[in-house]
């Protein structure tokens, strides 16, 4: 699928997965629909970090669905990812773009009008703008934290690439951002903690689709 048509993206964290690992995880996902997958897993060595991936690669290449790696523009290489997702501190769009090739999906965080500009303007594929709802599972600051739909319907209107909502949303609250201007929304707990991750995606998926 093209990333201009994401609707339900899975960020991984084992660490909020209820003692499960990203794998079993990511399985459930697939199952239930999920359109694209970040590996992100902070916090840990990155030859784990590595093993996960290759092991993710498989079950997403299988399924037909594009693997994204957080940050690390050395372990998408490694483990053949479709792109990577780079936040504000991260390296430049173009170094990406350089070390990945034109063929990669590179997409960039973003929680104001400004930062989206230039992101796009850089050459990001895509926009992961937030936090929409609020969130602890990263480190966001009092005024990332929160922006709500207005500020995804503002970025969206700026902007020409596709907007993924990400930030204290589940199926719940996901058709609101859809409805603001998102092309689709990135959840982590809704999914990982779930209690049926599986169940949790498709309910996710049938929100957005409205």
């Amino acid at each position: 699928m093209n990333h201009t048509e994401w609707r339900t993206y899975l960020v991984t964290q084992a660490s909020r997965s209820a003692d499960r690992d990203t794998e079993t995880v990511v399985e459930a996902a697939l199952a239930g629909g999920v359109d694209a997958v970040q590996l992100r897993e902070k916090d840990v060595p990155d030859a784990e970090r590595y093993a996960v991936g290759r092991r993710v690669r498989e079950l997403t290449a299988d399924a037909g669905v594009p693997l994204i790696v957080n940050d690390r523009i050395d372990i998408a290489a490694a483990v053949d990812a479709d792109g990577v997702h780079l936040g504000q501190s991260d390296l430049p769009v173009e170094v990406a773009r350089e070390q990945l090739g034109d063929e990669a999906i590179v997409g960039r965080s973003a929680s104001t009008v400004e930062q989206a500009r230039a992101a796009e303007d850089a050459g990001a594929d895509y926009l992961g703008v937030g936090a929409v709802y609020g969130t602890d599972s990263k480190d966001v600051s009092g005024d990332r934290n929160g922006i709500g739909t207005e500020r995804i319907a503002a970025v969206a209107d700026a902007v020409d690439v596709p907007v993924i909502g990400i930030g204290g949303i589940d199926a719940s609250n996901a058709a609101a951002v859809v409805e603001a201007g998102a092309t689709g929304v990135a959840a982590l707990s809704a999914i990982t903690a779930a209690a049926d991750p599986e169940a949790a995606t498709a309910a996710l998926r049938e929100a957005v689709r409205g």
